[in-house]
C-alpha cells in the first residue's frame, strides 16, 4: 500500500527555463514530460528502452562528492521525470536554432551529410555535445566510444563519424589519425598516394583520356565554425545555490505509484522497513523497462541517490570499495585511475571489470546504472555478477536491524531473479579486491554485437598459484548465460586444484566444464551448442593469458611467452577498434556548368539543419488537437486461432477510457489488403500473433495502453503453422507459384564436370525505422470528410483503404505525409494496418485520433523481409564455368499475401545475380503462415535471390579448388547478353566496376597477405571476398511505373513544388528540388517543398523500387517544361529580365503559373508463359570487395576494409548518392552478419526491440570505409542521365558474408575439413563459432533434432 504523505514540488531547469511542477506522476518519464508538457519535440521517443540513442538529452548538475558541475548524457525515455529535482536539462532545442545559430555540433552532422531521415539525429547531437561539454578537445577514439549508445538506420554512420571527427585533437584530413601510421601528412607515408599529393595521379586529383576531375571533397572543413566552449550555456545560478542548503526528503505520488527520495540512511532503512516490496531505483534502466514493456507495477519506488553512504568510494589495504549507488560511468573512471597507477598484478580484478564495461552498454546507460542495480536485478547473463563471484567480492548489506558482510560466492544467487538479501535488507556497498602475485583473473563475453548488447555468455576466471610454482592453490571459474542465475563451476574448479598449468590441466578443465556447464537442448534462450561451446573457448583464453603471464613471472622474463606458441597467441588478442578511414570518390560536375546549377554537385539534405536542431517535423510532433484521444491496438496472443469473448470490463474502469473499437465498429468493408484477403480488425479468427482484434481509445497513451492490458479475450486454439518446413509439408502455398526457364538444364548437366546440389537459409529482417508507424486521423465534420496525417510510402493506398473502411469515397479522405523518420520499405503497404484502425476509431468517436505504435508492438505487428529457403543444383566444368542451374526457392509470406509474390518475382529475375548461366531453370513459391504477413524491405527479394546465387557459386569455387575472383569473373555476363528472363543487356558497365574495384582494394596483395596471416595464426583468421551485383530498376508491376507533379509559381517568383514521392530520409525531395531548379534556371532557394499529399498529386505510386526520382523526377521536369513554355514569350520579349519580371509579367497577362507533370516509362512489360518482355527499364551495377577478421574461438567478427564501385550514372547529387550506398550497404551487413528474429515454436516474436534485436552500430562498420562512383557512365533511361540508387548497394554486403565464409574455410583447414560447407545467413557469432569446428565444438555434440522442443525456431 503507498505511504500517506504530500505530495512535493519538482523543481528543475530545461534549457535555461526554471520548471516548477506540483502534480508529477512518478510513472512519467522525462521524454513524455518534454514532448507532452513542454512541448518540445527535439528529443524523439525511438525504442522506449533505452537502446537507441534517439531521445538522448543532457543532465547537468552539482557533484557534492567531486565539488564541480557535471555534465552527462542520459535516455529521455527511461529516466523518471521525478529524479529531476534541482537539476538542469539540455535538449536539442537548447544548444542551437535555425532561426538564430546552428551550434557547431549541430552544423558538422548537417554539412557533412550524416542526417538523412534525421529522426536518430537530435539523439547524435546530443550525445556528441555532452562529450564536448566534458572533452572540448576529444580525441578519435572516444568520438567513437561516446556514440556506443546511439543507432543509426540510414547512414551507415561513416558520414557522422567524419563529420565529428574535426573536433578531434588528433584528427587529419585522410582520417587515419594526425601523423599517425598511413597519415598523408607523415613523411615516411609518402603523403596521399604514395607522394602524389594531390598531385597528377593522385586519386584527389584523377584525370583519365579528359574526363571530368574525380573529387573526393564532399564537404569543407574549413567551412565549420570553431567550437567554443565559453559561449555555451551557464548553469542555472538557482541550483548552484542549492549545492550548499541540506537536501530535503521529497514524495512524488501519482495515480498507482510514490515515489520517495529520502536524505539519510537511517529514514531509507525505515522505509525498507515499511515497505519491503518498493523498489530501490538509481538509473531506472531495468525498472523503467520493467513497468514500460513487461507491464509490472511497482507500488512505491524509493531513491537513494542522495544517500551519502551509497554514493562513496573508499580505497582500503584489500581493495576499493564502491557505495552500491555510485554509477557505472563513475567505477569505470576509478578503476581506470587504479590501473594506471597501481602495480599491474594489483590491479587483475580491475582490468577484468573494464574490459567487461567498455561493452557493458551506451554511455547513456552507464552514466545513470548504478552498480548496485546491477547485482540486485540479479540478471544471468550480467556481466559484471560473474566478475564479482570469480572474485569473492564483499558486500555490505543493512536493514534496521543492523548491517552485515556477505560474500558473493556460489550461494548468493538463490534462484532467477532472486539473491540471499532479505526483503528489508538493501545493498550498501561492494568491495572489489586487489589481486596478489601469483593470482591471475580474466573476464570474457560474447554478444552478437560487440557494442551495446547483451551477453550470450559472461565469465569471470581466477587463479592463485602457490607461491613461486604453477600448481593451482585455488580457481574459480563463473558462468552468466548457462543457468537460471549466474553459477560457479565448482566441480570443475575443485578438480583442478593442486594440478599444475599445462596442457594436461586444459585438456582435463575442458572435459570437466563440457559436462559441468550443460544445458537442455530447450533451454530458453537458445543457441545451446554455441553456449556450451563458448565456456570452453573461454577457458582456453584464460590458459593462454595466464599461462603467458604466469611463464612471465617465474622466468622473470617480459617475452611473451616461450610456453604459448605463436600460432596459439592470436586467441588472446582482442579485437583492436581504429578510428574509421575512408575516401569516396565521386566524378565532378563539368568545368562550364553554371554556379546555380546544383544537378551533380554534393548539396547538403535540404532538411539536415531542421533535423540537426530537432525542428523537422515528423508526424507525432505535431502538436496534440484540443479533443484528441489516444488509440492503442489489442491483439492476439495467438498465431491461430477462433476468438470466443472479448471482454472489456476491467478496462473500462481504467481512468480516461472512452470505448473499445472492433470490427463491429466498420461502417463500410472490413476487408483489406494488397490482395482483399486481411481485415481492418479480426472477425472471429485470428491467424498470427499480433493480428489486430481491435483497440481502446482513451484520453492518454498511457491510459489506452493501461486499458488495452486489461481487454480479456478468449480462444479456441487451431493448428497454426509456423515455419517453411511446416507450410511445404502441408501444402500451405499462395498462388501462383513462379517459373522462368531458359535453355536445356537436364543437358546441361549431362554435359558438367561436376554437379553440385546445395541448400541455404536466409533469415528475415525487421525494418527498424527509427520512426515507428504513426497516424493522426482529424475527422472534418461534414460529408464523410478526414485528413490523416500518416507515416507512410504509400499515400494512395492509404486513402483508398480508409475509404473502403469507412464507406466514402477516396475524395473524401486527405492524407498528408511530411516527413517520415525512415522507411525501407516497411511503410508501404503495412502502414494501413494502423491508419485504416486509426480512421474507424476517428469516424466511431468523431474526435481526433493519435497512434503511435510503441517498438515492440510496431515489430510485433508489422512484418518484415522475407525469410528465403533456397534449394540449388548446379553443374560446371573444371575451369568453374556454370553450364546448368536448378534452383527453387521458398518464402515465408506469412499471414496474407501482401506483397509476396511480386517479391518472389524479383527474386527470380535476380536468381543469376550478374553470372550468365546457358540452362537455368527457377521455381519460387511462396508459403502461407501463421506469422504477421512479410512485406516489402529494401531490396524486394533481390537480396535473397542474389545471396543463393553466390552460395551455389561459392561451392562451385571450392570443390575447383580455383582462384574465387577468376571464377567470378569467368562466369559474367557481357555487354548485348540476354539474361534468363531473355531482357537484353545494353550500357552493361558491371566489367568497369568489377577490375576498378580489384584495382582499388588492391586485391591481389591483399589476398597473399590474408594467406600469410592465416598461415600465421591459428585462432583468428581472415578472409575477403569480391561480389558484384546487377539490379533491375523498375517496378515489376508495369502500371506503377508512373509519376506525377504539381508546379505552382507565385507572384514572387517562388515555387511551389509537389510530387508523388514521399520524403523518407533518402534526400528526394533535395533531389527534386534540384531538377525543378536546373529546368527552370531558379536559385534552389527560391524552390519549397511542403509535404506529399492526396489533394495535390492524386494516385501515386509508393515511394519504392529506387524508381521515385526516376518517375517524379521526370514529371517535375515535365510540369516545369510547360511552365517554361509559357513564360517564353516573355523571356524572348525581355531577355535581361529576372525571372520575378517574367512570372509578374505573365501573372497581369492572365496566364496560369500552375502546371501538371506527369511520366511513365514505357515498353515495360513480362510474360511468365513465354519468358519474354522486358520487366526493367535498365539495371544499376556495383562490385564491392570485404575483408574481414573472425576469432574461432567466439565467432566475433571485424569488419577490417570494405571497398565499394557503383554505377549510378550522372549522379545527381554524389553526397546524397553516397550515402545510399553506405547506408543501403551498412543495412546488408546488418542482414547477413547480424540481424536475427527469433520466434517461439508457437509463432511469437521474442525480439522485439534494441535489446534482442541487434541493427549494425558505430563499430560494425568497417575500418577502411571507401566509395567510389564510377565515372562516364550516363543513363539514357533516366532524368538528366542517373540511375536509381536506393536498393541495387544493399546485396554488397554479401561481400563480408563471403569474407567470413573465407576465413571460415582457412579455420576449418586446420581440422582437415577442405569441402564445400553450408554457412546460412545471418553469419552471426552463433553460426561463425559452429561452422570453426574444432576439439572444442567436437566436445559439445548436438542434441538429436525432434527429440526436444527447441527454445526458438528458424521460421
Amino acid at each position: 500500500m503507498a505511504p500517506e504523505m504530500k505530495t512535493d514540488q519538482l523543481v528543475f531547469f530545461v534549457n535555461g527555463k526554471k520548471v516548477v511542477e506540483d502534480n508529477v506522476d512518478p510513472e512519467t518519464t522525462l521524454l513524455v514530460y518534454l514532448r507532452r508538457k513542454l512541448g518540445l519535440h527535439g528529443t524523439k521517443l525511438g525504442c522506449g528502452e533505452g537502446g537507441c540513442g534517439a531521445c538522448t538529452v543532457m543532465i547537468s548538475k552539482y557533484d557534492n562528492f567531486q565539488k564541480k558541475i557535471v555534465h552527462y548524457s542520459v535516455n529521455a525515455c527511461l529516466f523518471p521525470v521525478c529524479a529531476l529535482h534541482h537539476v538542469a536539462v539540455t535538449t536539442v532545442e537548447g544548444i542551437g536554432s535555425t532561426k538564430t545559430r546552428l551550434h557547431p555540433v549541430q552544423e558538422r552532422i548537417a554539412k557533412s551529410h550524416g542526417s538523412q531521415c534525421g529522426f536518430c539525429t537530435p539523439g547524435i547531437v546530443m550525445s556528441m555535445y555532452a562529450l564536448l561539454r566534458n572533452r572540448p578537445d576529444p580525441n578519435m577514439v572516444e568520438i567513437a566510444e561516446n556514440f556506443q549508445g546511439n543507432l543509426c538506420r540510414c547512414t551507415g554512420y561513416r558520414p557522422i563519424l567524419q563529420g565529428y571527427r574535426t573536433f578531434a585533437k588528433d584528427w587529419s584530413y585522410c582520417g587515419k589519425g594526425i601523423n599517425g601510421p598511413g597519415c598523408c601528412s607523415t613523411a615516411n607515408s609518402g603523403g596521399c598516394c604514395g607522394g602524389k599529393d594531390k598531385g597528377p595521379g593522385c586519386c584527389m586529383n584523377e584525370k583519365e583520356d579528359n574526363a571530368a576531375m574525380v573529387s573526393s571533397v564532399l564537404f569543407n572543413p574549413a567551412d565549420f565554425q570553431p567550437l567554443d566552449p565559453t559561449q555555451e550555456p551557464i548553469f542555472p545560478p538557482e541550483l548552484l545555490m542549492q549545492k550548499d542548503k541540506p537536501q530535503e526528503q521529497l514524495c512524488f505520488k501519482g495515480e498507482r505509484v510514490t515515489w520517495i527520495q529520502p536524505t539519510t540512511l537511517e529514514k531509507l532503512l525505515a522505509l525498507k522497513a515499511q515497505y519491503p516490496n518498493a523498489k530501490l531505483v538509481v538509473g531506472n534502466t531495468e525498472v523503467g523497462i520493467e513497468m514500460t514493456l513487461k507491464n509490472m507495477l511497482y507500488p512505491v519506488i524509493i531513491s537513494p541517490r542522495w544517500i551519502t553512504e551509497m554514493t562513496f568510494i573508499q580505497h582500503t589495504e584489500e581493495g576499493i570499495i564502491f557505495g552500491a549507488a555510485c554509477t557505472l560511468t563513475v567505477v569505470e573512471v576509478v578503476l581506470k585511475k587504479a590501473v594506471a597507477e597501481l602495480p599491474s598484478y594489483k590491479t587483475e580484478v580491475f582490468q577484468a571489470m573494464l574490459d567487461q564495461l567498455r561493452w557493458f552498454a551506451g554511455l547513456q546507460i552507464k552514466n545513470v546504472a548504478s552498480l548496485g542495480g546491477n547485482i540486485m536485478t540479479a540478471s544471468p547473463i550480467s556481466d559484471l555478477n560473474p566478475v564479482f563471484m570469480a572474485c569473492g567480492s564483499k558486500l555490505t548489506v543493512v536493514s534496521n536491524e543492523g548491517r552485515r558482510i556477505v560474500r558473493m560466492d556460489e550461494k548468493f544467487f538463490t534462484g532467477y531473479r532472486k539473491t540471499a538479501l532479505k526483503p528489508n535488507e538493501i545493498l550498501l556497498s561492494i568491495e572489489i579486491p586487489y589481486t596478489k602475485k601469483g593470482e591471475y583473473f580474466s573476464a570474457f563475453q560474447q554478444a552478437t554485437r560487440r557494442e551495446d548488447d547483451i551477453a550470450i555468455v559472461t565469465c569471470g576466471m581466477r587463479v592463485l598459484f602457490q607461491e613461486g610454482t604453477n600448481q593451482v592453490q585455488e580457481i574459480k571459474l563463473s558462468y552468466g548465460g548457462m543457468a537460471p542465475t549466474t553459477v560457479m563451476a565448482g566441480n570443475t574448479c575443485q578438480k583442478l586444484i593442486g594440478r599444475e598449468w599445462n596442457e594436461n590441466l586444459l585438456q582435463e578443465a575442458c572435459h570437466l566444464l563440457a559436462d559441468e556447464m550443460n544445458l537442455s537442448p530447450s533451454a530458453p534462450g537458445g543457441m545451446v551448442d554455441f553456449r556450451r561451446t563458448l565456456t570452453l573457448s573461454f577457458f582456453f583464453k584464460f590458459y593462454l593469458t595466464v599461462l603467458r603471464k604466469l611463464n612471465a613471472h617465474l622466468t622473470g622474463n617480459n617475452n611473451p611467452g616461450e610456453l604459448v606458441a605463436t600460432r596459439d597467441a592470436s586467441a588472446i588478442e582482442v579485437f583492436h577498434e581504429d578510428p574509421v578511414e575512408n575516401v569516396q570518390l565521386f566524378q565532378e560536375v563539368p568545368a562550364g556548368q553554371l554556379v546555380e546549377d546544383m544537378v551533380g554537385r554534393p548539396l547538403v539534405h535540404l532538411s539536415a539543419a531542421k533535423q540537426a536542431c530537432g525542428e523537422a517535423v515528423y508526424c507525432d510532433d505535431i502538436p496534440c488537437y484540443e479533443n484528441e484521444l489516444y488509440l492503442t491496438l489489442v491483439t492476439s496472443t495467438k498465431a491461430h486461432a477462433k476468438v470466443l469473448s472479448i471482454d472489456t470490463e476491467e478496462a473500462e474502469n481504467v481512468p480516461g477510457f472512452v470505448c473499445f473499437v472492433s470490427a463491429t465498429d466498420i461502417p463500410g468493408s472490413n476487408v483489406t489488403g494488397i490482395a482483399n484477403d486481411e481485415t481492418v480488425f479480426a472477425d472471429n479468427i485470428v491467424t498470427c500473433v499480433g493480428h489486430i482484434i481491435g483497440g481502446v481509445i482513451a484520453d492518454t497513451h498511457e491510459h489506452s495502453r493501461r486499458a488495452a492490458q486489461a481487454v480479456k479475450i478468449q480462444y479456441e486454439d487451431l493448428t497454426p503453422i509456423i515455419t517453411i518446413q511446416e507450410a511445404i509439408k502441408k501444402k500451405s502455398f499462395y498462388k501462383p507459384s513462379r517459373k522462368i526457364e531458359k535453355g536445356n538444364v537436364q543437358k546441361g548437366f549431362e554435359e558438367s564436370d561436376h554437379i553440385v546440389e546445395g541448400e541455404m537459409y536466409i533469415g528475415g529482417q525487421e525494418h527498424f525505422y527509427l520512426e515507428t508507424h504513426c497516424t493522426i486521423a482529424v475527422p472534418k465534420g461534414e460529408d464523410g470528410e478526414m485528413e490523416l496525417f500518416v507515416s507512410t510510402q504509400n499515400p494512395t493506398k492509404t486513402q483508398d483503404f480508409i475509404a473502403n473502411a469507412l464507406g466514402v469515397p477516396a475524395n473524401r479522405i486527405l492524407v498528408r505525409v511530411k516527413r517520415m523518420g525512415g522507411g525501407f520499405g516497411g511503410k508501404e503497404s503495412r502502414s494501413t494496418l494502423v491508419s485504416t484502425a486509426v480512421a474507424v476509431a476517428a469516424f466511431k468517436t468523431g474526435r481526433p485520433i493519435r497512434c503511435m505504435l510503441d517498438r515492440d508492438e510496431d515489430m510485433l505487428i508489422t512484418g518484415g523481409r522475407h525469410p528465403f529457403l533456397g534449394q540449388y543444383k548446379v553443374g560446371f566444368m573444371k575451369n568453374g564455368k556454370v553450364k546448368s542451374l536448378e534452383v527453387l526457392y521458398y518464402s515465408n509470406g506469412g499471414n496474407s499475401e501482401d506483397l509476396s509474390l511480386a517479391v518472389m518475382d524479383r527474386a527470380l529475375f535476380h536468381m543469376d545475380n550478374s553470372y550468365n548461366i546457358p540452362n537455368i531453370k527457377g521455381e519460387g513459391r511462396v508459403c502461407k503462415t501463421n506469422l504477421p504477413s512479410n512485406t516489402a524491405f529494401r531490396g524486394f527479394g533481390g537480396p535473397q535471390g542474389m545471396m543463393i546465387a553466390e552460395s551455389w557459386m561459392n561451392d562451385v569455387i571450392l570443390t575447383c579448388g580455383l582462384p574465387a575472383e577468376q571464377v567470378r569473373k569467368l562466369n559474367l555476363y557481357n555487354e548485348g547478353d540476354l539474361t534468363h528472363f531473355n531482357q537484353k543487356l545494353e550500357g552493361f558497365t558491371l566489367k568497369r566496376c568489377w577490375e576498378q574495384c580489384l584495382e582499388n582494394s588492391q586485391y591481389h596483395s591483399r589476398r597473399q597477405i590474408i594467406d600469410v596471416f592465416n598461415r600465421q595464426n591459428r585462432w583468428k583468421k581472415r578472409g575477403i571476398a569480391i561480389i558484384p551485383t546487377k539490379f533491375g530498376i523498375s517496378f515489376t508491376l508495369s502500371f506503377l511505373n508512373q509519376g506525377g507533379a504539381l508546379v505552382q509559381v507565385y507572384t514572387d517568383g517562388s515555387v511551389l513544388l509537389t510530387h508523388g514521392g514521399t520524403e523518407m530520409g533518402q534526400g528526394l525531395h533535395t533531389k527534386m528540388i534540384q531538377v525543378a531548379s536546373k529546368t527552370l534556371g531558379i536559385p534552389i532557394a527560391d524552390i519549397y517543398i511542403s509535404e506529399t499529399s492526396t489533394n495535390t498529386v492524386p494516385n501515386t505510386s509508393p515511394t519504392a523500387a529506387s524508381v521515385s526520382a526516376d518517375i517524379n523526377g521526370m514529371a517535375v521536369f515535365n510540369a516545369c517544361r510547360t511552365i517554361l513554355k509559357r513564360l517564353e514569350p516573355y523571356k524572348s520579349s525581355n531577355p535581361k529580365g529576372s525571372w520575378k519580371d517574367w512570372v509578374g509579367k505573365a501573372y497581369v497577362d492572365c496566364v496560369s503559373l500552375s502546371a501538371t507533370g506527369f511520366y511513365r516509362i514505357s515498353g515495360l512489360g513480362y510474360d511468365y508463359g513465354k519468358n519474354e518482355g522486358n520487366p526493367f527499364d535498365y539495371f544499376s551495377y556495383g562490385v564491392a570487395c570485404s575483408e574481414v577478421e573472425i576469432d574461432c574461438l567466439t565467432g566475433d567478427h571485424k569488419n577490417l576494409r570494405t571497398h565499394i564501385v557503383m554505377d549510378v550514372g550522372t549522379s545527381l547529387n554524389p553526397a546524397i548518392d553516397i550515402g545510399q550506398i553506405e547506408g543501403a550497404f551498412v543495412q546488408g551487413l546488418g542482414l547477413f552478419t547480424l540481424e536475427e528474429l527469433r520466434y517461439s515454436p508457437e509463432g511469437e516474436l521474442y525480439s522485439r526491440g534494441p535489446g534482442a534485436y541487434k541493427i549494425p552500430a558505430f563499430g560494425d562498420i568497417p575500418t577502411e570505409f571507401h566509395v567510389s562512383l564510377l565515372r562516364d557512365c550516363p543513363n539514357k533511361k533516366a532524368i538528366y542521365a542517373s540511375k536509381a540508387v536506393g536498393e541495387p548497394p544493399l546485396f554488397l554486403s554479401a561481400s563480408v558474408f563471403y569474407a567470413i565464409k573465407d576465413a571460415i574455410f582457412a579455420a576449418r583447414a586446420e581440422s582437415h575439413l577442405m569441402v564445400p560447407f553450408r554457412l546460412d545467413s545471418p553469419a552471426t557469432p552463433e553460426r561463425i563459432r559452429n561452422a570453426c569446428v574444432d576439439n572444442f565444438t567436437k566436445l559439445c555434440p548436438s542434441a538429436k533434432p525432434g527429440a526436444f522442443k527447441p527454445w526458438s525456431v528458424r521460421v
